[in-house]
C-alpha cells in the first residue's frame, strides 16, 4: 500500500481568503470608477469654465491635464517598488485622502500655476491609488485561473466612469459652478475610496501558493534585461498614441466630414461603452485562442478601422461601423498587459515591472494627441488617421513577435 502524505492546506484557496478576495475586487470596482471620474473625467466638463474664471486659455488649461498626466507616469516605477514591498493598503488609503485634499485645493485656484501645481500633485496621487496599483493588489491576491476576473470585473464596472461621471459634473456646474462641483466632487471621492481601501485593501500574510510556485519569478532587474520586455513596451506604447488619438481627435475629424457636433459627439461617446463590450469579448475569447493571437487580431482590426475610416465616415452609418470596429479594441490593453507580465516574470516583482511598462506607454498616451495636433496642422486628418492605423498595425505585430517563442528555447 503506498504511503501518503499529509499537505497543508493551501490558505489562498477558498474560505476565508475567497471571501475577502470579492470585497477587494468590489471595493476596487467602486474606488476606480470614483477615481477615474473625479480625477480624470471631470475636467472635460470643467475646462471651460475654470478658462473663463481664470482669464487663460484652454490650452493652457488642458494643459494642466497633461502636467498631471506626466506626473504620474514619473511616479510609476517608484509605486511599483513600494507595493512590491508593503503591499497597496497603506499606499492607496494615504493616496486617495491626499487626492480628496487636492480636488478641494483645486476648487480654490485663482491662476494657472496654481492649476498646475495641483494637477500635478492629483497625477502623483492617482498614480497610488488607480489601475496600477489596483492591478497590482488583484495580481498579488488572487491565483491564476481566479486573476482574469478579478481584473474583468473592476475595469468593466471602471468603464462606466465617464458614462456617469461626466454627466454628473456638468449636471453639478449647471446648477452650482465648477468650485462648487469639486467641492460636491471632492466629498464623493474622499467618502467612497478613503474607508474602502482602508478596509478591504489587504496583502497576503504569506506568499499564495501560486506565487510559491512561480521558479520563473524575476526581479524588474532581469525583466529589463529580457528582449520580449521590450517588444511589449513598444506594443503598448503604439497602442496607446492610436487610442489617445483617436479619443481626442475623433470628434474634430467627424466634423470636418459633415456631421453635426452633437452626431460626432455622442459617436466619441461610444468608445467608453465598446471598451467594456470589447474587454468581456476579449475574455470570453480567450478560451478559444492563444490570447496573443486574440490581442494581436483586435488590434489588427483597429488598424483596418483607422485607415478605412476616411472611406466609411461621409455617411453616419459608416462612420458608427468604423468607431465600433476601433473601439472594440479600447480596453484591451488595460487586461492584456496585466496577463502578460504576471504570465511571464510572475508576480512576486508585479509592480515594480508594470511600474517599468507604465511610464513610456503614459508619456505616449500624453504626448500623443500632441504630435498628432502638429501632424495635423501640416498634412490634415487623413495622414493623420494613417499614422493611427501604422500604429496599430506595429502594436499587432509586436503582440504577434512577443508570442513567437525564440529559436531554441521555450516559451513560457
Amino acid at each position: 500500500m503506498p504511503a501518503t502524505t499529509t499537505v497543508p492546506a493551501d490558505p489562498t484557496v477558498g474560505g476565508h481568503h475567497t471571501i475577502q478576495g470579492r470585497r477587494i475586487v468590489a471595493a476596487l470596482a467602486v474606488t476606480q470608477t470614483v477615481g477615474y471620474g473625479t480625477l480624470y473625467y471631470a475636467y472635460a466638463v470643467l475646462l471651460n469654465p475654470m478658462a473663463t474664471t481664470l482669464g487663460a486659455s484652454t490650452t493652457a488649461v488642458t494643459g494642466a491635464l497633461t502636467a498631471s498626466v506626466l506626473a504620474g507616469a514619473l511616479m510609476a516605477i517608484p509605486v511599483g517598488r513600494w507595493l512590491d514591498r508593503h503591499g497597496g493598503r497603506a499606499l492607496m488609503t494615504v493616496g486617495s485622502a491626499s487626492a480628496t485634499a487636492l480636488v478641494l485645493a483645486w476648487s480654490q485656484v485663482d491662476a494657472v500655476w496654481q492649476l498646475y501645481a495641483v494637477m500635478i500633485g492629483i497625477g502623483a496621487t492617482g498614480a497610488m491609488v488607480l489601475y496600477e496599483p489596483a492591478f497590482a493588489v488583484i495580481v498579488t491576491w488572487f491565483t491564476p485561473d481566479r486573476r482574469n476576473t478579478a481584473l474583468l470585473v473592476v475595469t468593466i464596472v471602471a468603464g462606466f466612469a465617464s458614462t456617469i461621471f461626466l454627466p454628473l459634473t456638468g449636471l453639478l456646474v449647471a446648477h452650482l459652478d465648477w468650485r462648487t462641483a469639486l467641492v460636491v466632487l471632492a466629498a464623493v471621492h474622499g467618502l467612497t475610496t478613503v474607508p474602502l481601501h482602508a478596509a478591504t485593501i489587504r496583502r497576503p500574510t504569506s506568499p499564495p501558493a501560486h506565487q510559491r510556485r512561480q521558479g520563473h519569478a524575476v526581479s524588474a532587474r532581469t525583466a529589463t534585461h529580457d528582449l520580449r520586455f521590450w517588444i511589449l513596451v513598444v506594443t503598448f506604447v503604439a497602442h496607446a498614441a492610436a487610442t489617445s488619438t483617436m479619443v481626442v481627435h475623433l470628434v474634430g475629424y467627424l466634423t470636418s466630414r459633415g456631421h453635426p457636433a452633437t452626431f460626432a459627439a455622442t459617436v466619441t461617446g461610444l468608445l467608453g461603452v465598446l471598451s467594456v463590450t470589447g474587454r468581456i469579448v476579449f475574455t470570453a475569447a480567450r478560451r478559444l485562442a492563444p490570447m496573443t493571437t486574440i490581442v494581436a487580431a483586435i488590434f489588427a482590426v483597429q488598424a483596418v478601422a483607422a485607415a478605412c475610416l476616411p472611406a466609411l465616415a461621409g455617411n453616419r452609418a459608416g462612420a458608427v461601423i468604423a468607431v465600433v470596429a476601433f473601439g472594440l479594441g479600447f480596453g484591451v490593453s488595460s487586461l492584456a498587459a496585466p496577463a502578460l507580465l504576471a504570465d511571464r516574470y510572475g508576480t512576486l516583482a508585479y509592480a515594480s515591472i508594470a511600474g517599468v511598462l507604465a511610464v513610456p506607454v503614459t508619456i505616449s498616451r500624453a504626448a500623443a494627441p500632441l504630435a498628432a495636433a502638429a501632424l495635423l496642422h501640416v498634412t490634415g486628418y487623413r495622414w493623420l488617421l494613417i499614422a493611427a492605423a501604422l500604429c496599430c498595425a506595429v502594436a499587432a505585430t509586436g503582440m504577434l513577435l512577443r508570442a513567437a517563442p525564440p529559436s531554441g528555447s521555450h516559451d513560457r
